[in-house]
């Protein structure tokens, strides 16, 4: 059944909560759970359901969304029939915050016309979940609904399943439907359309800011969150990356932490998510804060409640104090060097 579905990622939004972690990649691309980005969890939720042909629609700063995805073979969609479809759309006009923009879909319409799947699955890419999109084509069918939302405790996830066909319709009749997005049809409440919705139980993360992002990330080191999430049927896919174990000195202290491969360790880390080739110096103490990729830690720091973005330096002897609802950032490719706190 679920060849019968297409899955379309909608890449393009703007947020401007997020900009410390999105100024030079897109929100899709933003590093989450110390290996992955935010994209791979709802790309891997399409392809653990079965789907075989996904398009991804970006906007901004895609260039490091391009190179994480490459030819979709991380996620078996490498493929001869259908696979990974990439569609850029610098044109559209002003930022949107709706998710599947009619006006981005028909810039690419072939890709639509051509598509022989009956149903299609629109979806975000910055809701963290595990979902099997099965179960929802499934209810969809039976309750003869014409748009299915998924939705978390009543609120909308911004995932959508409805007919192909109903989706070029919808398309084709903008302008005089006054209908920009799948999002607008669905909370029209004059719509004749039959809008039904699926109600998805597991665990849900919504990164649309950089507070939602920490809050997240740390709430990753609860075991009842992580099972939740990463489940062993229904794994998540990331581009794969080979590099050594983590190593670990004599002198490392390291405590309810989730630490990456390609790491060296030697000071204290409690309570961080450590992302891959870290290096943390003796003597440093890192507690409740996101390390991205290749960050390097110098000796005798106390950083807390921080997120240091990749390709970051932080000198020996700095300390800095975020807060739990405010972190200190470290922005991409920096030298912080200044003692502060905040």
């Amino acid at each position: 059944m679920v060849k019968m579905m297409l899955g379309v990622i909608d890449a393009t939004t703007y947020m401007e909560p997020l900009q410390n972690l999105a100024a030079h990649r897109s929100v899709a691309a933003v590093p989450f759970a110390g290996r992955y980005r935010l994209i791979d969890f709802v790309l891997s939720n399409m392809v653990n359901s079965g789907i075989e042909s996904v398009a991804i629609f970006p906007k901004y700063q895609y260039r490091s969304l391009m190179d994480h995805l490459g030819s979709g073979k991380n996620w078996d969609l490498n493929r001869k029939r259908d696979g990974l479809f990439f569609f850029p759309s610098p044109d559209l006009p002003l930022p949107s915050s709706q998710i599947g923009a009619f006006q981005h879909f028909e810039q690419h319409i072939d890709y639509f016309l051509r598509s022989k799947q009956k149903y299609a699955l629109i979806c975000n890419s910055y809701t963290v979940c595990n979902i099997d999109y099965r179960l929802v084509l499934e209810q969809h069918i039976a309750s003869q609904c014409d748009i299915t939302e998924v939705r978390y405790q009543g609120r909308s996830l911004e995932m959508f399943v409805l007919e192909t066909s109903l989706l070029l319709d919808l398309i084709a009749n903008r302008v005089q439907t006054g209908y920009n997005s799948i999002g607008d049809v669905v909370h029209n409440p004059f719509h004749s359309l039959n809008v039904c919705h699926y109600e998805h139980d597991g665990y849900v993360a919504v990164i649309d800011s950089v507070e939602s992002y920490f809050h997240h990330s740390l709430q990753l080191l609860q075991p009842d969150v992580w099972k939740q999430l990463f489940i062993q049927s229904r794994p998540i896919y990331t581009k794969v990356k080979d590099e050594p174990p983590t190593q670990y000195t004599a002198d490392a202290v390291v405590k309810n932490s989730m630490i990456a491969n390609g790491c060296v360790i030697e000071g204290h880390v409690e309570n961080c998510i450590v992302f891959r080739g870290v290096k943390i110096g003796k003597g440093a103490v890192v507690k409740n804060s996101v390390i991205m990729q290749k960050t390097q830690i110098g000796e005798r720091c106390e950083l807390e409640h921080v997120i240091i973005d990749k390709d970051a330096k932080v000198e020996n002897d700095v300390k800095i104090t975020g807060a739990e609802h405010r972190p200190f950032i470290i922005r991409k490719g920096t030298v912080q060097g200044v003692l502060m706190s905040q």
